[in-house]
This record gives C-alpha cells, structure tokens and sequence, in this order.
C-alpha cells in the first residue's frame, strides 16, 4: 500500500510541474504576443518559440546538474 501512495503522490507531482510548465509558456506566448504588437495570425508561432525557451531552458538546467554530479 505504501508504495501505491507513494507512486501517486510522484505523479500528482509530475502533473503539477507539467501545469506549471504550460503556465510559463502560456503567459511567455502572451509576451511574445505583445511583443508582435498584438498582431493575429501567429499564436502557434508563439506557442512554439515560447516552447522551446522554456524547455531549452529546462533541459540545460539538467545538463548542468548532471554535469555537475560528475
């Protein structure tokens, strides 16, 4: 039974970062958005480029631990 708990409450805690992360996309979009001057026609542009800079961002924070655990 423990383990059960214990592998729920991992992937509450999995869901609860993917939320965030979208989050941090979301109003990164909302940024590039503005930055466009509001202008229509590129939300999946902006999506994407959003995207990319916060998971970029994610997977050189693990290559630097990981890196650093070396």
């Amino acid at each position: 039974m423990a383990k059960s708990k214990s592998r729920c409450q991992h992937e509450k805690e999995t869901l609860d970062i993917s939320k965030g992360t979208e989050e941090r996309i979301r109003r990164r979009a909302y940024v590039l958005h503005l930055e466009r001057g509001g202008a229509q026609g590129f939300a999946l542009d902006d999506w994407l480029r959003a995207e990319a800079e916060i998971l970029g961002t994610a997977k050189q924070a693990n290559v630097k631990a990981a890196a650093g655990s070396n």
